[in-house]
């Protein structure tokens, strides 16, 4: 019988949000592991920015970025998503907690029999422990909460990075509404003015 993965990391910590980022397969998706902070209310929004301004809307450089620069996976994303974006909005979002992204310096997969440990690609067959998933689609962010769907609904990528977003892990689910409620009025013509506006996967049975 074939033994499930062990997965080592140089910060195992219970209260880590652990999460991946990835991009779409032919049988489900791939990518690189995040650490720490992986809900909703703090990984859309960077996602949302990075996708709209660092990017200007070229999803393979956002995906080169966050996952093939970075098979090692990440220990957290930063505010560094963010550069390029308009003053106010950064503001807004970040406030005086500006941190950098940084990348994962031991993220292994242990397998029963293989050599050596490898690094680990997070796939729809290897993402056992985490908890929140993103999956960069050509319309949007997918977001799959781990512990109740193997899909999940998506948030555009026209959405606007300061909508609140629910990080209630039963109500990310597919052919539901986005759980996000709208960002207050702009005050200048600099931020974003898009309200959220999500599409769906088709629904999916809840995991068991």
């Amino acid at each position: 019988m074939r033994q499930p993965p062990i997965i080592r990391t140089s910060l195992e910590n219970s209260l880590a949000t652990r999460s991946f980022i990835a991009r779409p397969t032919d049988t489900g998706y791939a990518g690189a592991y995040v650490h720490w902070d992986g809900y909703p209310s703090h990984h859309l929004p960077l996602l949302l920015g990075a996708h709209q301004y660092r990017f200007d809307g070229d999803l393979d450089a956002l995906c080169q970025h966050l996952i093939d620069e970075a098979p090692e996976g990440w220990s957290q994303l930063g505010t560094d998503l963010l550069d390029g974006a308009p003053e106010p909005l950064r503001a807004e979002l970040v406030g005086s907690d500006e941190h950098p992204s940084r990348k994962h310096d031991n993220v292994h997969v242990i397998t029963v029999g293989a050599a050596e440990p490898e690094l680990w690609t997070v796939t729809e067959k290897s993402h056992g422990g985490l908890d929140w998933g993103y999956v960069l689609h050509p319309h949007g962010i997918e977001v799959i909460s781990l512990h109740a769907e193997d899909r999940g609904p998506v948030v555009a990528w026209a959405t606007d990075p300061r909508a609140r977003f629910s990080n209630g892990t039963y109500r990310w689910r597919p052919g539901h509404p986005i759980p996000a409620t709208l960002p207050p009025r702009a005050t200048g013509p600099s931020t974003p003015a898009t309200a959220p506006a999500p599409t769906a996967t088709p629904r999916t049975a809840p995991r068991r």
